[in-house]
């Protein structure tokens, strides 16, 4: 009999890093009406999370001369002197200085939140997968026009990455009540709209 312990499918606060990819106004816009706002909350707020349990940030945004910066909110939730990398390729691990920071952050789990699902996201997180990584999609973070964003959460799951949610990956960085009790007391306990914990 197989010991269920045996394969730890949990992704750990120790062992990962937050992908932020291409959130820009250019992307946003594309977007149906009123789902831009919730979703730029949710990156930022796991984004407060990551840098509470010192998970490394890791953030993107595509031909900035082209498509502009990465939002201001966000923007202003970097640790100081975090670089943005103006990214000029769909698949983060096409471009050695992208490739290179995500290998020096000693990590080898990804969590992969931004734009656009089917595009960057899921060229992103299956060349990741390729090189070994351990790699999660976050549903709620992710964005793409409809029908554009399940065809690529479709693509990701069929490529075998993880697919789950802000509530999700949340829990499975924090995984106890006294590390609950540390983080909350750093980031506050003020949610995105629509995130229920």
């Amino acid at each position: 009999m197989i010991d269920p312990m045996s394969r730890d499918l949990l992704f750990h606060r120790d062992r990962s890093c937050l992908l932020v990819i291409d959130v820009q106004e250019y992307f946003l816009k594309k977007l149906p009406a009123g789902q831009p706002a919730p979703l730029v909350a949710r990156i930022g707020w796991l984004m407060r999370v990551a840098r509470g349990l010192g998970i490394p940030i890791v953030a993107t945004a595509e031909d900035v001369a082209s498509d502009g910066p990465l939002v201001p909110e966000l923007m202003a939730l970097l640790p100081e002197g975090t670089t943005v990398f103006d990214k000029m390729v769909f698949g983060l691990m096409g471009q050695a200085e992208i490739r290179a920071a995500v290998e020096a952050t000693g990590r080898r789990e990804c969590v992969l939140v931004g734009l656009e699902t089917d595009v960057c996201i899921a060229h992103s997180a299956l060349g990741l997968a390729a090189a070994g990584y351990r790699v999660a999609v976050v549903e709620d973070a992710t964005g793409s026009p409809p029908p554009h964003h399940a065809v690529g959460l479709r693509r990701l799951r069929d490529g075998g990455v993880t697919v789950t949610t802000a509530k999700g990956i949340y829990y499975e960085w924090v995984r106890d009540l006294a590390t609950l009790a540390k983080l909350k007391a750093v980031i506050g306990a003020e949610l995105p709209p629509g995130l229920t914990l």
